[in-house]
């Protein structure tokens, strides 16, 4: 039995999908898969997926509000767009799949510069439009609170350039659009690492967007705009002293790698950490390509199999890991379920 070439679309704009060539074994593996997760998702599961005119059942005796994405037909409830049901109290809506990122006040979300203008740097977050930082809204490296002289604005390059990652928090919708703030330690410039990019549903919105890996040595940022990023673990105190220096390399006339002599070894990542980082990355295409949920405990079960199976980086990319990380996904929903 000759394999079979399989392309799955990948949620994501920075990958080119998982082009999978599963043999005849793997294929019926992975269909079987599919079905069970399919009936695992109850009728009354609040997270179930739905097409266009697909019924949306409902205990009608809670007076529920109808909401976006649903209609009346015939006395029941229909679903006219792609996506899963939400319930919120008593309100039922579908939120659509792959649509871009509708931000609320407090998110937590990672972006890249796009634009350094006057008093505010522009951020891709996902959203219809850039965001905005100004530079009234974040810490200055110093660490001091104080109002913003014309010296900061013309040093504002210095903190954050073109393409730089960041890590921010939505402040609120204004005139002049979308508008961010990082006024706490655990904000700002991310480095040393991979970011990832997933369709926001992936991401659902929880208490607590940043994670210290302390066994992997990494932090794990899940943005709800479907930004994700990877990187060595850095302490907030350390990295605001190194920024000092990084900031006046002028002192010795020489670039920061030169400079620090005995932290030279902050600068480069260590090869384990930086394996750790790319099985973390790895875990996540495949969960991407596979359209589950991403949540910290499900990324850290598919790497823990990783590990397990002694599988390398590399190969978690084939379609026999596809496949496993489908069947542990079915039996963690199981265990799930069992446990509810």
């Amino acid at each position: 039995m000759g394999n079979l070439f399989v392309v799955y679309p990948q949620c994501s704009s920075d990958m080119r999908g998982l082009q999978l060539s599963l043999n005849h074994t793997q294929k019926i593996r992975l269909e079987r898969a599919q079905e069970r997760l399919k009936s695992l998702s109850s009728k009354g599961n609040s997270d179930a997926s739905v097409v266009v005119a697909d019924t949306i059942p409902l205990n009608y005796e809670d007076g529920v509000l109808k909401g976006h994405g649903t209609l009346d037909l015939n006395g029941e409830v229909v679903a006219s767009i792609c996506g899963v049901v939400e319930r919120v109290n008593k309100l039922i809506y579908v939120r659509a799949l792959r649509a871009r990122y509708k931000p609320e006040v407090g998110d937590i979300v990672v972006g890249r510069v796009t634009e350094v203008a006057p008093k505010r740097w522009r951020l891709d977050i996902n959203y219809s439009q850039d965001a905005v930082l100004m530079l009234s809204s974040m810490n200055l490296p110093d660490g001091i609170q104080r109002r913003r002289t014309a010296v900061d604005e013309l040093n504002m390059r210095s903190i954050f350039e073109e393409n730089d990652v960041i890590c921010a928090e939505v402040r609120g919708l204004q005139h002049d659009g979308l508008h961010l703030q990082a006024r706490s330690q655990k904000y700002g410039k991310l480095e040393r690492g991979q970011l990832l990019i997933v369709s926001p549903y992936l991401i659902k919105r929880r208490k607590q967007h940043f994670h210290h890996l302390d066994q992997y040595g990494i932090d794990l940022i899940l943005g709800c705009n479907g930004f994700i990023w990877i990187g060595e673990h850095v302490d907030p105190k350390e990295d605001a002293m190194i920024e000092d220096h990084v900031d006046k390399p002028e002192q010795k006339g020489l670039k920061f790698e030169g400079t620090l002599g005995n932290q030279v070894q902050e600068v480069y990542t260590p090869l384990k950490t930086r394996q750790n980082i790319c099985r973390t990355a790895n875990a996540i295409r495949v969960l991407s390509t596979l359209g589950f949920i991403m949540t910290v405990e499900v990324i850290m079960e598919i790497v823990n199999l990783s590990i397990s199976l002694n599988i390398d980086v590399h190969e978690m990319l084939g379609s026999e890991f596809c496949v496993l990380t489908a069947e542990k996904e079915v039996e963690r929903r199981s265990s799930s379920k069992k446990r509810g």
